[in-house]
């Protein structure tokens, strides 16, 4: 029976280009995202360029039931998914008396309900196959959690937390699962206000391929967590050594603009 890699949020950013490096290395995928249009083209470049199995799936993650809907479906295909990438996410930026609530609570059904359901689902087949692993993208601000991305930071953090604790709970049973932590991205993630702030200027965003990559090599070879960049595992051990009343406000000020 075939084996696939299930990549969520794959249309763009950190999930198009780990599915491109994935079928370089003739790994069979599963796409998906909410854009049947950006899938469809996907799918067709990587069984054309790379010869491997490919499929699609349409789901807005951002509904928890969506999540549960994904993996019945893939059930009724009988595809057998052995990785699992939950690379889906969303973010906002600014004061949080300001900010949608609507929108937070779309990010954190995303980010963190419709995350834990597919851990849940999938994960329950992989010990019983004896073997699957999971990525979890968390980020930067798991370690260093910033004012104004309030909400974000949260989800972000509960990622880390949980994929690090279910990766204790999964040792000896053949299942890896990691986290992989990037720090900002050049992708279509950041709108104009969140690329006005001090940070960008000093940690610059790097391009998607290059967390891709990393992210790749902990999918399929690594454990633990991965922080992507010096700069980004340097800013994520600086609250060991600074008072947390001089890291709050040096983080404050870093996200403002």
């Amino acid at each position: 029976m075939e084996e696939y890699i299930l990549i969520t949020g794959a249309s763009s950013g950190i999930g198009y280009h780990m599915a491109i490096q994935l079928a370089e290395k003739k790994k069979n995928l599963i796409l998906v995202a909410r854009s049947e249009e950006k899938l469809k083209q996907l799918q067709e470049e990587l069984i054309k360029s790379y010869k491997v199995s490919v499929h699609y799936i349409v789901k807005d993650l951002s509904k928890v039931e969506n999540a549960i809907a994904l993996y019945n479906e893939i059930q009724d295909k009988n595809l057998l998914v052995t990785g699992l990438v939950n690379n889906a996410g969303v973010g906002t930026y600014g004061e949080f008396t300001k900010t949608s609530l609507e929108e937070e609570l779309k990010m954190i059904d995303l980010n963190i309900s419709s995350l834990v359901a597919l851990n849940k689902l999938f994960v329950k087949d992989m010990v019983t196959g004896k073997s699957g692993r999971i990525m979890n993208i968390a980020s930067l601000m798991a370690f260093l959690p910033f004012p104004y991305y309030s909400v974000y930071s949260a989800t972000k953090t509960f990622v880390l937390s949980f994929t690090e604790t279910l990766a204790s709970e999964l040792e000896g049973t053949g299942v890896v699962v990691t986290a992989l932590c990037p720090g900002p991205i050049d992708t279509g993630f950041y709108n104009e206000e969140m690329l006005k702030a001090n940070m960008m200027k000093t940690n610059k965003p790097v391009h998607p391929e290059a967390v891709a990559e990393a992210g790749v090599k902990l999918l399929l070879y690594g454990k633990g967590k991965k922080i992507v960049g010096f700069m980004n595992w340097f800013l994520s051990n600086l609250p060991r050594i600074t008072p947390d009343i001089l890291m709050m406000q040096i983080k404050k000020k870093l996200a403002s603009k």
